[in-house]
This record gives structure tokens, sequence and C-alpha cells, in this order.
């Protein structure tokens, strides 16, 4: 195995909670709550958990659009040079902010109305004195041509286009500059079903050609187990399991990733009474005041009283297998159901 060119670790992002009318500061929301992660070139690793678990947030801390409380974030250069992201300024981290790039969640609002397609992706380039006129122009059309526009649109605003179509103008934009990493937030979840599997396949084709690793964040474990390599589920801040995508859907050790994996739809009609559903009680725990012991007991169908709630003696993301981490204490002794890929 390569050098990760990405290793996280004890990644914490905690916003304060004020209060009071001098806004003092009660309490603090544990978006990211010590997280550990690596990343290796060329895989796409998936980020997956309910709403509110924090994914974004991790994402959107590793490209330091916002930033950590603490922790580390160690990103390999070409040379091979690790640098904490982390610990850089603003002023310093403009040359890392090339090599990371974000394709963001939502076609309609990240594009703005007002610019057309040749400002908005060459923006990046105009920002960062690369590219100016006719040199501009020319690298413009090239990357519309290279997600499926054509360049004859570049004086078009984002109204004159479908949701897929400005989809593609963000992944354009994301690509311009040359990253090396890519960290695509839910980027087919605002889309029709349609569109969903051409912008896919689009992904796969461009980190091909541009040899990219992507970070690809998403509730959706359909999409997830046909584009990414490695799997991450995350709760309440927190990675609970982490494994190739293969063994996590066929055997997962985490309760939670069961649950997940159990809401999966079913495409075969035979197959959808195989296996049971696991239905989750309660909501999502707050995050500013998070449950002793393990996170996920109060909501855990195989939480035992005594072990699973007691303070300070929640599970840390153990290896259980080559290359299959899980954060629970009975991991070894549970049998969990993972996806039905054949009639039993």
């Amino acid at each position: 195995m390569t050098m990760p060119i990405l290793d996280v670790r004890d990644l914490k992002v905690h916003f304060p909670v004020k209060a009071g009318f001098i806004g003092r500061t009660v309490g603090h929301v544990r978006a990211v709550d010590g997280v550990d992660l690596t990343i290796q070139p060329g895989e796409t690793l998936g980020l997956v958990g309910e709403s509110g678990c924090g994914k974004t947030t991790l994402g959107r801390s590793i490209s330091r659009i916002i930033k950590p409380s603490t922790g580390m974030i160690g990103y390999r250069g070409t040379d091979g040079t690790v640098t904490d992201l982390a610990a850089l300024r603003e002023r310093e981290l403009r040359p890392f902010q090339r090599q990371i790039r974000v394709v963001f969640q939502d076609p309609f609002s990240s594009l703005n109305p007002r610019m057309t397609l040749r400002q908005i992706v060459g923006e990046p380039l105009r920002a960062n004195g690369i590219a100016t006129g006719s040199e501009l122009e020319d690298r413009v059309a090239d990357m519309l041509a290279r997600v499926g526009l054509s360049p004859k649109y570049m004086d078009r605003y984002p109204h004159a286009f479908s949701g897929g179509e400005r989809q593609r103008v963000n992944i354009a934009r994301a690509l311009i500059l040359g990253p090396r990493l890519v960290i695509a937030d839910e980027p087919v979840s605002a889309l029709d079903v349609s569109v969903r599997a051409q912008i896919l396949n689009l992904l796969r084709d461009l980190q091909e050609e541009f040899s990219l690793t992507f970070l690809f964040v998403s509730h959706d474990l359909s999409v997830v187990e046909s584009v990414c390599d490695r799997v991450a589920v995350m709760y309440l801040g927190k990675i609970v399991e982490l494994a190739e995508t293969a063994e996590l859907y066929a055997s997962p050790r985490h309760p939670y990733t069961e649950a997940l994996l159990s809401a999966v739809p079913r495409p075969d009609p035979r197959l959808r009474d195989v296996g049971r559903r696991v239905r989750l009680t309660d909501d999502l725990p707050d995050p500013s005041n998070p449950p002793a012991g393990c996170y996920f007991h109060t909501r855990c169908p195989y939480a035992v009283a005594g072990v699973c709630d007691v303070s300070g003696q929640g599970p840390v993301l153990d290896g259980i297998g080559p290359g299959h981490h899980a954060a629970c204490l009975r991991s070894d002794e549970l049998s969990l159901a993972g996806v039905a890929s054949e009639l039993a």
C-alpha cells in the first residue's frame, strides 16, 4: 500500500453555543469529535451517515472551508512532503486549496446567477493568477467539453441549464485548477434519478483521466456501493466503522451500519423480504450534549446496560480484521446482517 495522500488524526470541529446578553459560551456543538481517517492516492472513500452526523462539516474542515478546533490534517504533496493543513494560516493555505477542491451539493445555490459559465469556471484561474485572456478562455472551453458541455454555452447564465448540467459546471469549476483531491459533497442528491447515473459515470471517467482521489460524501448507500472503494460510517461526529465496500456491505460489524444497510432499497422483488428492517428509535442525540459511553447506545437494539452506557468507556475504532475497523464494545460477539446479494 502506498503512503496516504490524506492522513487525518483526532480532528475536532466544535462550534460554541452562546447565551445571555453578552453572548457567553455555555457549551459546544461537537460536529466532528475526534476523527481518524486516511485516503490513499487514486481511491474513492465514501463517507456515509444520516443527516446531522457531521459528514459535511468533516469534508469542509479537510478542505479548510471551516477551521478545525483541534487535530491534524496531514496532506502529502507530490514531493512526498506532509503538511498539516489544520495548522496553516489563511495566506499559507492558498497553494494547497488549488490541490484540494470541493464539488458542492446544491447545483442551484452554488453557482452565482449573475455570472456566465465563462466567469464561473474561469474564476479560479483568475483568482490564482494562472491564466487570463485567450488562454483562460481556451482552458475553460476545454474543461467544459471534458464534462460534457458545449463550449458555445460559455456566455450563458446558470438559469439556462438543468440541474444535471449545472452540476457539470460545478465539476468543471472544481477541476479547472488540476487538483489531486476532490471532496464531492452529496454531488447527486439534488438531481433526478435519471441524471444521477450520468454524473456518477462522468466522475469515474474524470477520476481515471486526471488521476483524482475522491472523498465522496453521501447518505445514499446505493450510490456509495457503486462508486467507492472503501466506506467510512459516521455517527454523531465520530467514525464508527471503516472497511472496504464489499466487506462492509456483506458483513457489517457495527449496529448502526446494520441499520443503515437494512434501509437500502432492493430493486429485485424477490429480495425485498430477505433479512429484516432495523428501525432505530428516537432521533439523533444532541451533539452539544452527547450520551455517556457509546454515543449510539440510546438507539442501539443490542445495547447492554452498565456496559455501553458507562461514562468514559466509549468504544474506540479498533481493527477487527484486515482493513476492517469498528467502534463497538460488542463487535466480536454480534452477528449482524448485511445487504443480501442473492436469494437465501
